[in-house]
Protein backbone atom coordinates (compact mmCIF):
# COMPACT_ATOMS: atom_id res chain seq x y z
CA UNK A 1 0.00 0.00 0.00
CA UNK A 2 1.30 3.43 -0.72
CA UNK A 3 2.28 5.20 1.96
CA UNK A 4 -0.55 8.09 2.81
CA UNK A 5 2.62 10.71 2.57
CA UNK A 6 2.77 10.10 -0.69
CA UNK A 7 -0.80 9.80 -2.13
CA UNK A 8 -1.44 13.54 0.11
CA UNK A 9 1.62 14.78 -1.89
CA UNK A 10 0.06 12.98 -5.70
CA UNK A 11 -3.17 15.04 -4.49
CA UNK A 12 -1.66 18.08 -4.25
CA UNK A 13 -0.02 17.70 -7.86
CA UNK A 14 -3.38 16.42 -9.22
CA UNK A 15 -5.28 19.34 -7.27
CA UNK A 16 -2.27 22.26 -8.93
CA UNK A 17 -2.56 20.68 -12.13
CA UNK A 18 -6.68 20.86 -12.37
CA UNK A 19 -6.32 24.53 -11.61
CA UNK A 20 -3.41 24.82 -14.89
CA UNK A 21 -6.17 23.10 -17.04
CA UNK A 22 -9.26 25.04 -16.05
CA UNK A 23 -7.15 28.50 -15.93
CA UNK A 24 -5.82 27.56 -20.04
CA UNK A 25 -9.51 27.05 -20.27
CA UNK A 26 -10.97 30.83 -19.60
CA UNK A 27 -9.71 34.06 -21.00
CA UNK A 28 -5.85 34.85 -20.98
CA UNK A 29 -6.17 38.10 -18.96
CA UNK A 30 -7.47 36.62 -15.98
CA UNK A 31 -4.30 34.99 -15.01
CA UNK A 32 -2.72 38.82 -14.39
CA UNK A 33 -5.85 40.81 -14.06
CA UNK A 34 -5.93 42.51 -10.46
CA UNK A 35 -8.77 41.11 -8.07
CA UNK A 36 -9.44 42.66 -4.83
CA UNK A 37 -8.90 39.36 -3.01
CA UNK A 38 -6.23 37.71 -0.06
CA UNK A 39 -3.34 37.99 -3.16
CA UNK A 40 -3.85 41.14 -6.00
CA UNK A 41 -4.05 38.37 -8.89
CA UNK A 42 -4.53 34.51 -9.82
CA UNK A 43 -0.45 35.16 -10.99
CA UNK A 44 0.53 36.19 -7.45
CA UNK A 45 -1.50 33.76 -5.83
CA UNK A 46 0.54 30.61 -7.69
CA UNK A 47 3.63 32.30 -7.50
CA UNK A 48 3.03 32.14 -3.80
CA UNK A 49 2.21 28.44 -3.86
CA UNK A 50 5.05 27.58 -5.69
CA UNK A 51 7.52 30.08 -3.26
CA UNK A 52 5.90 28.01 -0.41
CA UNK A 53 6.10 24.78 -2.05
CA UNK A 54 10.19 25.95 -2.12
CA UNK A 55 10.59 26.53 0.94
CA UNK A 56 9.25 23.52 2.04
CA UNK A 57 11.71 20.75 0.37
CA UNK A 58 14.65 23.24 1.34
CA UNK A 59 13.19 22.57 5.02
CA UNK A 60 13.05 18.97 3.94
CA UNK A 61 17.10 18.43 3.02
CA UNK A 62 17.53 19.51 6.08
CA UNK A 63 18.80 23.14 4.85
CA UNK A 64 19.60 25.58 7.34
CA UNK A 65 17.37 29.30 7.26
CA UNK A 66 19.97 31.16 4.96
CA UNK A 67 19.69 28.38 2.34
CA UNK A 68 16.33 28.16 2.57
CA UNK A 69 15.86 32.07 2.38
CA UNK A 70 18.68 32.33 -0.47
CA UNK A 71 16.52 29.58 -2.02
CA UNK A 72 13.12 31.40 -1.52
CA UNK A 73 14.80 34.94 -2.97
CA UNK A 74 15.65 32.63 -6.44
CA UNK A 75 12.36 31.32 -6.35
CA UNK A 76 10.60 34.71 -6.43
CA UNK A 77 12.83 36.07 -9.26
CA UNK A 78 12.13 33.07 -10.72
CA UNK A 79 8.43 33.33 -10.99
CA UNK A 80 8.45 37.37 -11.73
CA UNK A 81 6.87 38.14 -15.11
CA UNK A 82 6.11 34.60 -15.85
CA UNK A 83 3.16 33.38 -17.70
CA UNK A 84 0.47 30.41 -16.56
CA UNK A 85 2.59 27.71 -19.31
CA UNK A 86 5.89 28.97 -17.69
CA UNK A 87 5.01 28.93 -14.07
CA UNK A 88 2.90 25.25 -14.89
CA UNK A 89 6.11 23.84 -16.06
CA UNK A 90 7.97 25.23 -12.67
CA UNK A 91 5.74 23.43 -10.59
CA UNK A 92 5.77 20.19 -12.76
CA UNK A 93 9.64 20.48 -12.41
CA UNK A 94 9.50 21.51 -8.73
CA UNK A 95 6.73 18.17 -8.04
CA UNK A 96 9.86 16.20 -9.75
CA UNK A 97 12.23 17.24 -6.86
CA UNK A 98 10.01 16.35 -4.50
CA UNK A 99 9.01 13.03 -6.04
CA UNK A 100 12.27 12.20 -5.99
CA UNK A 101 13.08 13.14 -3.00
CA UNK A 102 10.18 11.24 -1.43
CA UNK A 103 10.12 7.98 -3.24
CA UNK A 104 14.19 8.04 -1.77
CA UNK A 105 13.30 8.86 1.62
CA UNK A 106 13.45 5.04 3.48
CA UNK A 107 11.03 6.28 6.45
CA UNK A 108 8.57 9.15 5.63
CA UNK A 109 7.97 9.25 9.25
CA UNK A 110 11.29 10.69 10.35
CA UNK A 111 11.95 12.97 12.98
CA UNK A 112 12.95 16.42 11.94
CA UNK A 113 13.51 19.52 13.48
CA UNK A 114 13.65 22.44 11.02
CA UNK A 115 14.58 25.55 12.66
CA UNK A 116 13.29 29.32 12.06
CA UNK A 117 14.76 32.47 13.42
CA UNK A 118 11.81 33.74 15.51
CA UNK A 119 9.61 30.32 15.95
CA UNK A 120 12.61 28.71 17.05
CA UNK A 121 12.52 24.83 16.29
CA UNK A 122 9.64 22.27 15.80
CA UNK A 123 10.09 18.90 16.45
CA UNK A 124 8.08 17.00 13.90
CA UNK A 125 8.43 14.40 11.43
CA UNK A 126 8.88 14.75 7.52
CA UNK A 127 5.25 13.27 6.72
CA UNK A 128 4.14 16.18 8.76
CA UNK A 129 6.19 19.05 6.53
CA UNK A 130 4.58 17.06 3.75
CA UNK A 131 0.93 17.36 5.28
CA UNK A 132 2.13 21.32 5.66
CA UNK A 133 2.81 21.58 2.09
CA UNK A 134 -0.30 19.79 0.87
CA UNK A 135 -2.89 21.76 3.33
CA UNK A 136 -0.58 25.47 2.91
CA UNK A 137 -2.02 24.35 -0.91
CA UNK A 138 -5.50 23.50 -0.22
CA UNK A 139 -5.84 26.85 1.27
CA UNK A 140 -4.64 28.70 -1.38
CA UNK A 141 -6.38 26.74 -4.38
CA UNK A 142 -9.16 27.57 -2.15
CA UNK A 143 -8.59 31.44 -2.88
CA UNK A 144 -7.83 31.14 -6.29
CA UNK A 145 -11.52 29.12 -6.94
CA UNK A 146 -12.76 32.62 -5.12
CA UNK A 147 -11.01 34.55 -7.82
CA UNK A 148 -11.89 32.83 -10.55
CA UNK A 149 -15.65 33.33 -9.49
CA UNK A 150 -15.07 36.61 -8.80
CA UNK A 151 -13.88 37.21 -12.31
CA UNK A 152 -16.96 35.46 -13.90
CA UNK A 153 -15.85 31.68 -14.38
CA UNK A 154 -16.71 28.53 -12.66
CA UNK A 155 -14.09 27.01 -10.95
CA UNK A 156 -12.95 23.40 -11.02
CA UNK A 157 -13.64 20.57 -8.24
CA UNK A 158 -10.36 19.76 -6.43
CA UNK A 159 -11.38 18.00 -3.07
CA UNK A 160 -9.33 15.38 -1.94
CA UNK A 161 -12.37 12.96 -2.69
CA UNK A 162 -12.50 14.22 -6.50
CA UNK A 163 -8.91 12.66 -6.56
CA UNK A 164 -10.00 9.40 -5.06
CA UNK A 165 -12.91 8.94 -7.36
CA UNK A 166 -10.67 10.05 -10.29
CA UNK A 167 -8.02 7.60 -8.90
CA UNK A 168 -10.67 4.94 -8.86
CA UNK A 169 -11.69 5.10 -11.79
CA UNK A 170 -8.31 5.02 -13.67
CA UNK A 171 -7.50 1.26 -11.53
Amino acid sequence: MKHQTLQLYDYHVWANNKFFGRLKELPEEIYSQEIQSVFPSIAETLSHIYITDTIWIGAMHEGNFDQIQSSVVKAAEATKGKNLEELEVMFTELSERYKEFLNSEDDLDRPMAPEHPHFGQLETQLSDLVQHVVNHGTYHRGNLAAMIRQLGHPSVPTDYIHFLYEKNAMN
